[in-house]
């Protein structure tokens, strides 16, 4: 029975496109990940990610070993090339990302949903923290740009960067909007206006 082409996520996209670029090693692709800066849009903190991402796609028949390499004082490398199946999925993977909006569930809007268990002022110290990292952030990855352009690179390679910083720009703006609300008590409330509003919804009379 063939393997079914594996669930696509950010990291396996990553390392078949690399292999699509050429045959590569674990090592160069960690390496590629760091250089390219794209270990800001997956998770390579521990470099058996990329080990535990390659043997997902060879099992799947995704990818296949091409050779393995043996220099002198270095350890054995293997080296992996994309088959025709996994240029099919590659491709297939990349169009479905970029047309379908895949809904993701991620810590910031749970947090959000729960808001209230905090205090306003509490709320709004955190948020103030929030939108501090997150500008620290946007001012780096347009420095970051800025240097790529600056040796030639072209605006191509850099979208997934640009789109980093649309979202970071649309964020910042609101939690502007929301922090200003909590420090002028417009958006405010109690633990008895909690209990009064839950009360509400319970029994239906809500309007």
């Amino acid at each position: 029975m063939k393997p079914r082409p594996r669930q696509r996520s950010p990291l396996a996209m990553v390392v078949l496109g690399f292999v699509l670029e050429a045959p590569s090693h674990a090592y160069r692709m960690h390496e590629l990940i760091k250089q390219r800066g794209k270990d800001k849009i997956v998770n390579v903190a521990q470099r058996n990610s990329v080990y535990q991402a390659i043997a997902q796609l060879q099992t799947a028949e995704l990818i296949r070993v091409r050779e393995t390499q043996q220099n002198e004082g270095r350890p054995e490398r293997v080296v992996y090339e994309i088959t025709p199946l996994g240029k099919k999925t590659f491709y297939a993977w990349l169009e479905g990302m970029l047309g379908e909006p895949r809904r993701e569930y991620n810590e910031f809007p749970a947090a959000l949903a729960t808001v209230m268990a905090l205090s306003p002022e509490a709320v709004a110290v955190q948020l103030q923290r929030r939108r501090l990292t997150l500008k620290q952030q946007l001012d780096e990855s347009v420095s970051d740009s800025k240097e790529c352009l600056r040796k030639g690179l072209p605006r191509l390679v850099l979208l997934d960067d640009e789109y980093k910083q649309v979202l970071l720009k649309a964020e910042i703006k609101w939690l502007n909007g929301l922090i200003a609300e909590l420090e002028s008590g417009e958006m405010t409330w109690t633990e008895k206006w909690l209990r009064h509003l839950a009360a509400q919804f319970e029994t239906g009379k809500a309007d």
